[in-house]
C-alpha cells in the first residue's frame, strides 16, 4: 500500500550534518508513491551532493535562485505551484530563524515565501541552539503562521552532547507527512485502543496466551492519530514501535495480565471511543504458582482457571466521570475461526454495544493482512482483505461518521 500515490513533494536540504539522512527519506518518501523534487541550500551542498539526490529521485536539483533552466526563470515560483507540500529536512537555525522572519536571500527561502502550499520543517541542531530564546521566538512565529514542525527529538548529537535538538528519523518524518495528508476526521476526540494478546502466568516461567501480534491494534492506533485524534493505547506483550511516537499525541501503557489492561481501561473514563482490539485472555489462573512447577512423573499438574474480568462490557456500562456523559462509543472486536457473522452479531448484542468488528482469528494473527466484517445495527459489511493499516484507515472513517 502506498499512501503518497500522486503527491508531489519539495524536499528542502538545508545545512547541518543531520543532511546524510536525508537521501533515506527522499528513497521512503518515493516508495509510498510520491515524486521529489530536491531543493538545497549552498550550505547543504557541503553534507549532501546534488548528484546523489538526483541520483535518487530521478529529477534534477535545484541550488540557485538564478537557474535559467525554468523557462521563465522563477524557479521559486514555479517549484512551490507544482507542490502538494514542501518538507525541509534537516531545517537549521538559521533557515528556521529566515523563514519566521520572511527573509528570503536563497532559492529555498524565497520558495518557502512564495508557496501557496503547506510547509513542513524538521528541525536539526545542537541542543543549545534549539533551546536558545532566539530559537524558540522562531518556532513560535512559525506555528503562528501554520508552518508544521516535526519534532526534534532528544538524543545523542553529531557534537557528542545529548539533548533536544535532534532531527527524527527518515522513517518518522515519513510517517507524519503521510499522516499530515490524511483527513482528519477525528480531530479533537480522544480515542482509548488496547492492543495485542493477554499473558495469564501459571508459574514465573510459564503461561497461557495467544498468537495475536497486536498489528491490527496499533495500525487503528496509528489511523486515529492520522485523522487527528488524541490516542491512549494500551498494549499486552507484543514487540511493536509505538505509531507517530513522535507526534505527541498517542501514550502507551504496557501492561501484561487480563486484570491489568482492566485496570489500565477502566482508570481512564475521559475517551470519546473505544476500540477493543486485544485479544484477551477470558480466563486466568486461580493460583499461580510461586515457583516453577516441577514435573511430578507421569502426572500433570491440576490447573484452576478463573473468569478474567470483561472489560469491553464493564466500558459499555460506564459513564464519563466529566458531566455524566454516556459511555463512550465502542468498538468490539471478535476473533473467530467459524461462523464469524453469527458470532460477530451475538457477542454485539450480548455486550450492549453498537458495533463488532469480526476477523477469523488463526488466518490474521502475525500478518500484516486482513479482513473484516462490521456488524453493527444497520446489518454487516465486508471489507475486502487488505493490509491492516488500510484497513484502519477505513475503519476509522466509518466510526467517524456514526459519531
Amino acid at each position: 500500500m502506498q499512501s503518497l500515490i500522486n503527491k508531489k513533494i519539495v524536499l528542502g536540504i538545508s545545512g547541518g550534518i543531520a543532511a546524510y539522512k536525508t537521501p533515506e527519506l527522499a528513497r521512503q518518501l518515493m516508495q509510498e508513491g510520491a515524486s521529489v523534487q530536491v531543493v538545497m541550500t549552498e550550505a547543504a551542498t557541503q553534507f549532501v551532493t546534488p548528484v546523489t539526490m538526483q541520483a535518487l529521485t530521478g529529477n534534477p536539483v535545484y541550488t540557485s535562485q538564478w537557474d535559467s533552466s525554468i523557462s521563465n526563470n522563477m524557479a521559486h515560483i514555479e517549484l512551490s505551484r507544482a507542490a502538494d507540500a514542501i518538507v525541509i529536512a534537516p531545517a537549521s537555525a538559521d533557515l528556521m530563524a529566515k523563514l519566521s522572519l520572511g527573509l528570503a536571500d536563497d532559492l529555498l527561502s524565497t520558495l518557502c515565501l512564495a508557496r501557496d502550499c503547506p510547509l513542513l520543517l524538521a528541525p536539526a541542531m545542537n541542543k543549545q541552539m534549539w533551546e536558545h530564546a532566539a530559537t524558540q521566538r522562531s518556532v513560535q512565529r512559525l506555528e503562528q503562521d501554520k508552518v508544521t514542525l516535526l519534532g526534534p527529538a532528544s538524543g545523542f548529537q553529531a557534537c557528542g552532547e545529548v539533548g533536544m535538538g535532534r532531527m527524527l528519523e527518515p522513517s518518522e518524518i515519513a510517517e507524519q507527512v503521510i499522516a499530515f495528508f490524511q483527513k482528519k476526521t477525528l480531530l479533537g476526540k480522544k480515542v482509548l485502543i488496547t492492543a495485542g494478546p493477554t499473558f495469564e502466568a501459571i508459574d514465573p516461567v510459564r503461561g497461557i496466551t495467544n498468537h495475536s501480534s497486536g498489528k491490527m491494534g496499533f495500525a487503528i492506533a496509528r489511523a486515529a492519530v492520522e485523522a487527528g485524534a488524541q490516542v491512549q493505547l494500551i498494549a499486552g506483550p507484543c514487540d511493536l514501535a509505538t505509531p507517530l511516537e513522535a507526534t505527541g499525541k498517542i501514550a502507551r501503557t504496557n501492561v501484561t495480565s487480563a486484570k491489568e489492561m482492566h485496570l489500565a481501561v477502566l482508570n481512564d473514563a475521559d475517551y470519546d471511543i473505544f476500540f477493543a482490539v486485544a485479544a484477551v485472555a477470558d480466563w486466568g489462573i486461580a493460583k499461580p504458582s510461586k515457583e516453577k512447577i516441577k514435573r511430578q512423573g507421569k502426572d500433570a499438574p491440576s490447573i484452576e482457571f478463573i473468569a478474567n474480568p470483561d472489560i469491553l462490557l464493564d466500558v459499555a456500562k460506564t459513564v464519563k466521570n466529566k458531566g455524566g456523559k454516556p459511555h463512550p462509543y465502542c468498538v468490539g472486536f471478535a476473533a473467530e475461526s467459524t461462523d464469524l457473522e453469527a458470532h460477530a452479531a451475538e457477542k454485539r448484542q450480548r455486550k450492549g454495544i453498537p458495533m463488532v468488528v469480526g476477523n477469523i482469528g488463526h488466518e490474521t494473527f502475525g500478518s500484516d493482512l486482513n479482513q473484516l466484517l462490521v456488524v453493527d445495527e444497520n446489518g454487516s459489511k465486508k471489507i475486502a482483505k487488505a493490509e491492516k493499516l488500510q484497513l484502519a484507515r477505513q475503519l476509522i472513517a466509518l466510526v467517524a461518521k456514526k459519531i
